[in-house]
């Protein structure tokens, strides 16, 4: 699985980085079907509680999982887009398996 980790008008730190990519690591247990996952992490304006922004995508080979979560944190956020992304990956394939 290929990943990319755009930070829109900041810098993402390091351990911010391996944070992303241990989560994004742990969906491969989903699915082998994975191709490229694509994380985009924004500060949403105003400077308020909940202004962390984290969208997933993943690209699957027969199709597609999207989850756009804010948060207080962007660990916190990209936890929820994991879980969301998570459900949409097992609903794919139960449709797959009937």
């Amino acid at each position: 699985m290929e990943l990319t980790i755009q930070s829109v008008n900041f810098d993402a730190t390091d351990q911010l980085k391996a944070f992303i990519e241990k989560k994004m690591k742990k969906l491969e247990r989903f699915s082998e079907d994975i191709i490229l996952a694509e994380v985009i992490l924004k500060v949403v304006k105003p400077e308020t509680v909940n202004n962390k922004e984290a969208a997933v995508k993943l690209s699957l080979r027969h199709s597609e999982a999207f989850a756009s979560k804010t948060a207080d944190t962007f660990e916190e956020a990209i936890d929820l887009c994991g879980m969301a992304i998570e459900k949409q990956i097992l609903k794919t394939k139960e449709k797959k398996e009937r």
